[in-house]
């Protein structure tokens, strides 16, 4: 599992690099990840905030397109790109569809036989990478980590970060999301990712992998970010007013789970970049504090 470095370059006095490895949560796959440090990271080791990506990306949309790095450097925060699936695993059919197999690994591991061996990108990203990084030396400090993604990527980032609260390990400090998949299980995208990867199907996934069910389940405090646009041609396929909902019901207040509304905005990176800043200054609250 040793790094390879395949590019860098400097951004805002830090440093992007882009590496590859052989990963053995994805069935012994080559994987790539994109890793921004802050310049204050030459003095010792930085929090870490993740980002994942949605449907169809790979771990450069967000280091390109996300708007994140300015904020990041200022506040002294690494952050962390993984990629969104397996890459090259052979496996058949996972190439056929652009919402599932390559590119759609749903942030979750696979208990269907057919996808186990490789689709496991949930302990890809919540072990496997910081374990990796961590014996590569690099100057992060994983005691300190927050999670956010986009689509199904904020998907990934508000079930990783209530799993980890559910079990008591609480790895994430804190979570934020644009224009989540909320409700998995209600939903055409969710119902067919659950319906592929997961022996147990929908109910599997509802009761491991949906934000809303999760929400419902967390009795002490959270630390929760939704923003999502209006004019989203997949509002239908995010159901953000469930999962406030549910929140609600279970207490957790303004404070804690913040979902807003942003009129006129869409689904694409326009709308990610807009809002970057105000996401990575909400977790530099907490991986700071």
């Amino acid at each position: 599992m040793s790094l390879e470095k395949l590019s860098s370059n400097k951004h805002y006095e830090g440093t992007l690099a882009k590496y590859k490895f052989r990963s053995a949560a994805l069935g012994d796959t080559y994987t790539q990840f994109n890793l921004f440090l802050p310049a204050n990271a030459a003095q010792g080791k930085v929090p870490v905030l993740v980002y994942l990506a949605g449907l169809t990306c790979t771990e450069d949309n967000g280091a390109q397109k996300g708007g994140f790095m300015c904020d990041a450097a200022a506040q002294g925060i690494a952050l962390l790109f993984p990629d969104t699936s397996p890459r090259g695993a052979g496996i058949d059919g996972e190439d056929v569809d652009w919402d599932f197999g390559s590119g759609a690994g749903f942030y979750l591991n696979a208990t269907n036989p057919k996808w186990s061996k490789h689709y496991n990108m949930l302990s890809h990203v919540t072990q496997e990478l910081p374990q990796v990084l961590e014996k590569a030396g690099l100057p992060l400090d994983f005691t300190r980590q927050s999670i956010f993604g986009h689509s199904m990527g904020g998907h990934g980032a508000l079930t990783v970060y209530l799993a980890s609260l559910l079990s008591g390990t609480k790895q994430y400090r804190s979570a934020s999301a644009f224009s989540p998949i909320c409700e998995p299980s209600e939903v055409p995208w969710g119902t067919k990712a659950f319906s592929g990867y997961l022996a147990g199907g929908v109910a599997e996934g509802k009761d491991r992998y949906d934000a809303t069910a999760m929400i419902g389940k967390v009795r002490g405090a959270v630390n929760i970010l939704v923003d999502y646009g209006t004019a989203d041609n997949f509002l239908y396929q995010l159901h953000p007013d469930k999962f406030l909902e549910a929140a609600r019901v279970a207490g957790h207040d303004e404070v804690q789970v913040r979902v807003r509304k942003q009129e006129g905005y869409d689904h694409s990176y326009y709308f990610i970049s807009t809002f970057a800043s105000d996401h990575i200054h909400f977790h530099a609250n907490f991986l700071k504090a």
